[in-house]
């Protein structure tokens, strides 16, 4: 049996009847460390984490999925965390991204859309000699290898 996979499975079970939350990842790790992502579109309480810990412990114990020692961690991404799904990208319009591309460049503007294959950023562009100009991009999402938000704290 996938360890993953009915992890996943499990945490979709808890969640079903909380349409705003979501997984992000599900990961065993060869320490024994067993992480859990997951997000929801207005961020997510230390309620839902406990409950889903909870559920998933019970389950994994009872189906006696993982025959070694195992840590159980369930989490929300972190400030630093790349985003990763869409529901992320919808949830953080209005914010400031740092981007990089797969050509190895990096742009940061402001997230004002998204497309199911694209994001739509606001960015500073400054020629030489010139003013720098607000312009809107279209950056198709299979040309990004990892955007995060950039936190300000003016």
């Amino acid at each position: 049996m996938n360890i993953e996979k009915r992890v996943r499975e499990l945490v979709e079970e808890k969640i079903a009847d909380k349409p705003s939350l979501f997984i992000l990842d599900v990961k065993m790790h060869s320490n024994g460390k067993l992480m859990i992502l997951v997000d929801g579109d207005h961020g997510i309480g230390i309620d839902d984490i406990a409950a889903i810990s909870r559920h998933v412990g019970f389950r994994l114990e009872e189906e006696n999925v993982i025959e070694t020692a195992y840590n159980l961690e369930v989490s929300s991404p972190g400030i630093d965390t790349p985003l990763t799904s869409i529901r992320q990208y919808l949830k953080n319009i209005e914010r400031n991204l740092s981007v990089k591309m797969a050509d190895g460049t990096k742009r940061e503007g402001k997230l004002t859309g998204i497309t199911e294959d694209a994001i739509v950023i606001e960015e500073k562009v400054k020629e030489k000699g010139k003013r720098a100009e607000i312009i809107e991009s279209v950056i198709p999402i299979s040309k990004i290898t990892e955007t995060k938000v950039l936190i300000s704290f003016k």
